[in-house]
């Protein structure tokens, strides 16, 4: 029976793997039929005053993933001070419209779903505008509204490695801000964005996809952790499903120009 199972699952990885390529040829990206929502969660620092950080990376993640390949009709934002961004008219922050609106665009966009989440965090989850977002609640969320496709989920948080467990699926890659027991850096009055935010915006137009995103995160907020005296290291945690790993480097992002800023060094 082993023998057997082997036997299949060798027949059927080469028409899985081909997918993605296909996707690629039909719509000029792989990501072109995913559903992508980007929330910032607060709009504090640490220190309790106002932040533009969260919502300058809500705004330049969402830029950077229409660069990756994203569909900009299948990306919504979400801000707790949706007014204040009117040039953008980001969604209020709030966890049954972030649901209903992953689900209605899973429906229409069902190859893929992103999920990244900007916030304070605290080793029970996530703050969402006043709320705490446990992490079996968003991993309740992305099962219901994204089944049986794959899923990227981005957290960027104090405490984020907290979701890894919960959120674990075949077909799903994590990654977070920190470990569960480790604050994260950036969300000062005065930060452009939060670390991590700001090393995935610098990092992916050097990469090949999601997978090789995530260790040059992991690098970056290393490098930056080092050089300016932030302790102890967050470590940003990766975890990709085994179902997911063979596939992700077929989802290639676009070629990019070197000469072209990034969407962290434009606005700087």
């Amino acid at each position: 029976m082993r023998r057997f199972a082997s036997l299949v699952l060798g027949l059927l990885l080469p028409l899985l793997l081909v997918a993605p390529a296909r996707a690629a040829q039909a719509n000029g990206s792989p990501f072109a039929d995913w559903a992508a929502v980007v929330v910032a969660g607060d709009w504090r620092a640490h220190s309790g005053g106002p932040t533009e950080a969260f919502d300058n990376a809500r705004r330049d993640v969402s830029l950077t993933l229409a660069g990756l390949g994203f569909s900009p009709d299948a990306i919504r934002q979400y801000s707790v001070r949706p007014k204040r961004y009117m040039a953008v008219k980001p969604r209020k922050t709030d966890l049954r419209a972030i649901h209903a609106d992953l689900s209605a665009l899973a429906a229409t966009h069902p190859a893929g779903c992103l999920v990244y989440l900007t916030s304070h965090g605290a080793p029970e989850g996530a703050l969402l505008d006043e709320d705490l977002l446990p992490p079996t609640l968003l991993a309740a969320v992305v099962d219901d509204a994204c089944p049986a496709r794959p899923s990227i989920v981005v957290v960027s948080a104090c405490f984020s490695g907290v979701f890894v467990k919960p959120l674990q699926r075949d077909d799903r890659m994590i990654l977070t801000a920190a470990r569960s027991d480790r604050t994260s850096f950036g969300c000062s009055e005065d930060d452009k964005y939060p670390y991590f935010d700001d090393c995935f915006l610098s990092s992916a137009p050097a990469v090949h996809d999601f997978a090789a995103l995530g260790r040059a995160v992991q690098a970056c907020v290393a490098r930056r952790e080092h050089d300016t005296g932030a302790e102890p290291a967050s470590e940003p945690q990766l975890w990709i499903g085994a179902g997911l790993r063979p596939l992700l480097p077929l989802y290639a992002f676009p070629p990019r120009d070197p000469a072209k800023p990034t969407a962290s060094l434009r606005r700087r």
